[in-house]
């Protein structure tokens, strides 16, 4: 179900635009779909027949999406696996300071090496309705005020239904343009199309390397676009809609965190409206990649930071629950038995 199939239904009972952005508006904010303002009853509002229509409205929108099992974390997050209405499973994250991590695939195309996720390739897309579901349910248990597609999936490959999903955010939802950040590992048709729309969210590239061939081969399906143009791209979207890029670094130890790669992306991204995001691996026994010593990481944060480029470390959200990057489906599916890896601390 797609936000366009909600409104096409109200329609079809009889419901004005007005109507029609109030039910709306009141599933966005979780609350009953005949939710009115203050003072003012439903049927002094709504008309008959819209009223009518609700309770199968409501039972079709709570088939979109149920929450399968949570995992609260000791940074104040809660890794959630979602059913979606067909028995597919996919990722939500509760972050820290109210915001919240949404899928937008079943699985993902691009196969990052690193990524659980892309092992098993992609299943099928999210429905614009299932990705807001994500949403609505996060918000019957704690606010949501940022929204970021940095979930299971790609969004760059299933754009109509995640621009129609930050559309509907960034108005009815009443999230801030800044708060919704859309993160890719790069496709022309973002570029293109992002400049363009009503909503212009936060934009966060997946870089990861400044060698071109080392870059494809850890993202094996990203479109064919070169470090230097995806940062070109990357800054003229952000003078644009006025914040910087969040360009994400996922640190592997003896792959991307020598003294070339670090000279590189301060040439990159020196003078750029842009933000480098270091995120430690999240790594498991087992794993082809680990993360870089803790001490290595503090190394290359003050290394970057301290010549001109703005950088934090960004861990995972939830670590301590072992449900990054598809784990949680993984191992619901028994794509990976994760049960078997203990965290590698090193």
């Amino acid at each position: 179900m797609r936000i366009s199939d909600i409104h096409q239904y109200l329609a079809g009972l009889g419901a004005l635009s007005v109507h029609r952005e109030r039910v709306v508006r009141a599933w966005l904010q979780a609350k009953p779909l005949d939710a009115c303002r203050r003072r003012q009853q439903a049927e002094n509002f709504l008309p008959l027949g819209v009223r009518a229509g609700l309770p199968q409205l409501q039972a079709a929108l709570e088939q979109l999406a149920r929450i399968r099992s949570q995992h609260p974390a000791s940074d104040g997050s809660a890794r959630l696996l979602v059913e979606l209405g067909d028995g597919q499973l996919v990722e939500s994250v509760q972050l820290p300071r109210d915001g919240l991590c949404v899928s937008t695939q079943v699985g993902c195309a691009v196969g990052c090496r690193f990524c659980m996720t892309g092992k098993s390739g992609l299943l099928r897309q999210l429905s614009s309705g299932e990705i807001i579901a994500q949403v609505v349910l996060a918000r019957q248990h704690r606010p949501v005020k940022k929204v970021v597609f940095m979930g299971m999936g790609e969004p760059a490959h299933n754009l109509a239904n995640v621009l129609e999903a930050i559309d509907l955010l960034g108005t009815d939802g009443r999230i801030g343009h800044k708060n919704l950040v859309f993160s890719t590992v790069g496709d022309r048709r973002v570029f293109e199309l992002l400049p363009q729309q009503r909503v212009k969210p936060a934009l966060a590239l997946s870089l990861h390397s400044t060698k071109a061939d080392l870059r494809a081969h850890l993202l094996p399906k990203a479109a064919a676009i070169e470090p230097q143009e995806l940062v070109e791209l990357g800054e003229q979207y952000a003078r644009r809609v006025g914040y910087p890029i969040q360009y994400q670094w996922t640190l592997l130890k003896g792959i991307n965190d020598g003294q070339d790669e670090l000279d590189a992306v301060l040439r990159l991204l020196k003078g750029k409206y842009a933000i480098l995001n270091l995120i430690p691996f999240n790594s498991l026994e087992g794993d082809s990649y680990q993360r870089p010593d803790p001490q290595r990481i503090i190394e290359i944060l003050k290394y970057v930071h301290s010549r001109g480029v703005l950088t934090k470390i960004r861990n995972s959200a939830g670590q301590d629950v072992d449900g990054g990057c598809g784990q949680l489906r993984a191992r619901a599916t028994g794509v990976v038995d994760t049960s078997r890896l203990r965290r590698s601390t090193g």
